[in-house]
């Protein structure tokens, strides 16, 4: 993810302080901003016009820092602050369980050794590889070029349980659009070896007499090279909630360039243990730099349930155009249609209330800009 770097010396902040010598360390400062207006053609029975905020990319503000410690070894961190640009209060998660809800840095907040031989170990509140690897790694995922919010996954399978989404919904049923980080866990990640990279975490539960219970595990492995790039990944968090039982997410994606467009395949499975309820989900979609400055985007999404979410299914097409500003700024706007099966109730992903029928429309315009 591009962004301008503000860079400043540590040790004309620690002067005498800690000297340390030969060491060069570094600060950067950083952030990502989204607002714009909404239409939402049916939230529980009646259309909606909002000033949303967070939709294309979420609201960040953050701070990672790197001190160089010899022998291409590293010491690192990361804090990460996710907030509401409409009244700028703190989003800390939308969680209903105590596993992965936090507060002022609740969407990173980290630390650890990194080596350019051997890879980085680090501690904290972090990404699962869902979103380092399918999202980040790879780039497989549609909703990084694609509506955002509005293109993560929701729907009409309330049925899963999920503990940490809001009552009665589905959001982010497959774990993806990073809201959730785990905390307490420690990381590996290896380096890059030509392309394959791989790493594996393990959150504590933190739970006395219940080593296992809260706890959560991921592990993802990517290949890029050249216009290609494929990766597969696995969480699993246990949950008190679920009695000891998990939410169990698994996927595989692609991506590949080709001139001025860029393709995407995703396939995600999610299922509660507790009650079997499972989703598959299957995304395809691609995006075509008209001009350097102007681009469009589109994608197709299928959503499919089992018997322990009545076996509802749904479709989401999405569509986006957009045009840079600067290499800071763009103004965008996007349409996000959903419609699920007869009975079931429609629910785009970042609209927070699921429609009475069977079908939602959002469009949207807005700027998002980032430093």
């Amino acid at each position: 993810m591009g962004r301008q770097r503000r860079k400043c010396a540590l040790a004309a902040m620690i002067g005498l302080a800690a000297p340390i010598a030969h060491a060069q360390s570094s600060v950067t400062i950083f952030g990502l901003l989204d607002a714009g207006v909404s239409y939402i053609s049916n939230q529980g029975g009646k259309s909606n016009w909002q000033m949303a905020d967070g939709i294309a990319v979420p609201n960040l503000f953050g701070l990672e820092g790197a001190e160089d410690l010899g022998g291409g070894l590293k010491a690192k961190f990361r804090l990460v602050n996710q907030f509401s640009l409409g009244n700028g209060s703190i989003i800390a998660s939308p969680s209903n369980s105590s596993m992965t809800s936090g507060g002022l840095f609740a969407r990173e907040a980290w630390v650890g050794l990194a080596s350019e031989r051997y890879g980085s170990l680090t501690m904290g509140r972090q990404q699962d590889f869902m979103v380092d690897t399918l999202l980040a790694d790879v780039g497989a995922d549609s909703a990084l070029y694609v509506g955002g919010l509005y293109n993560f996954r929701d729907g009409p399978f309330a049925g899963l349980n999920l503990p940490d989404s809001p009552p009665g919904d589905a959001y982010d049923f497959d774990h993806m659009n990073g809201a959730e980080a785990l905390s307490n866990s420690v990381k590996y990640t290896s380096a890059d070896f030509s392309g394959l990279k791989f790493g594996g975490m393990y959150a504590f539960g933190g739970t006395a007499g219940n080593f296992s219970q809260n706890s959560a595990s991921s592990y993802g492995v990517s290949y890029a090279r050249g216009p290609l790039a494929v990766g597969a990944a696995y969480t699993n968090v246990k949950y008190a909630v679920l009695e000891g039982e998990s939410i169990r997410n698994w996927g595989a994606g692609a991506r590949y360039t080709i001139g001025n467009a860029l393709l995407t395949l995703l396939y995600t499975n999610t299922r509660n243990t507790q009650n079997g309820a499972a989703v598959n989900m299957v995304e395809a979609g691609g995006t075509w730099h008209v001009t350097p400055a102007f681009g469009l985007g589109a994608n197709y999404m299928y959503m499919c349930g089992n018997a322990g979410v009545d076996n509802n299914h749904a479709h989401q097409i999405d569509a986006v155009a957009q045009y840079s500003l600067s290499k800071r700024t763009t103004v965008y706007a996007e349409t996000a249609f959903q419609i699920a099966n007869s009975g079931a109730t429609a629910a785009i992903d970042g609209t927070f209330g699921p429609s009475s029928s069977n079908q939602q429309f959002v469009g949207r315009i807005g700027i998002q800009t980032r430093f």
